[in-house]
């Protein structure tokens, strides 16, 4: 596998919205590096996205270099140990990265998977059901943020790390399926400290440039999904 130092060019392919994408750029931010953004048409895939992610197919996708690194999860740890320099995204410690490798992987597993059934379901009964379901994987997250921020605003307490960046991802999303569902999932009686973490999140300064308003979320799935 071909080897990079720090001043490779770096690009990162996505798309308007991806909140998997915006993983990658808030890690690309704490970091400072500078890099080519090239926006993808994913029903019109550049050729540049095949060449770079043969298997999947799909945004994001990191190159620096001759390297390219597929996979949001993957792309932040990469970032993280491909600049040394600090911020630290991933804890230190094995355990503390084991905890917060983990609970990435909840959120795209379990969290997504709900939060998806949400927003497919055909009729109300089944999105109150599956609204049940999300609000207990939220709840779940939530005992996981009591235990590690330790009275702090994010996971690891008061800098944004690796959990923070991969719990961000749900944040567009879940403003989207609570508009559509009138369901509050982030709420003072179920879920307050994740309340408090996603405004701090969606307010840090290397979140801020890439994390569309909730207004903009709105519209944007209100045109691909035809809802007036």
């Amino acid at each position: 596998m071909a080897q990079n130092d720090l001043n490779s060019a770096v690009k990162l392919l996505g798309t308007w919205g991806s909140p998997f994408a915006l993983r990658a750029q808030v890690a690309l931010h704490l970091k400072s590096v500078e890099y080519e953004y090239k926006e993808e048409v994913l029903n019109s895939k550049s050729y540049l996205l095949l060449e770079s992610n043969p298997i999947y197919k799909k945004v994001p996708v990191l190159i620096h270099g001759d390297v390219s690194i597929c996979e949001s999860l993957n792309i932040v740890q990469y970032i993280d140990e491909s600049w040394p320099s600090d911020p630290s995204i991933l804890p230190s410690h094995p355990s503390d990265r084991a905890f917060a490798r983990f609970w990435a992987h909840f959120v795209d597993g379990k969290c997504f998977e709900t939060i998806n059934a949400v927003a497919g379901a055909k009729d109300n009964d089944v999105r109150m059901a599956m609204a049940g379901n999300l609000i207990e994987c939220l709840m779940s997250l939530e005992e996981a943020f009591q235990k590690s921020s330790n009275g702090g605003y994010f996971f690891g307490g008061e800098k944004i790390g690796f959990l923070d960046i991969a719990c961000g991802a749900i944040v567009g999303p879940l403003s989207v399926v609570e508009a559509f569902s009138g369901v509050k999932f982030l709420s003072e009686d179920t879920t307050p400290g994740m309340l408090q973490w996603a405004e701090k999140f969606r307010a840090h300064e290397a979140v801020k440039p890439y994390l569309p308003t909730v207004a903009e979320f709105l519209e944007f799935a209100k045109k691909k999904f035809s809802v007036q």
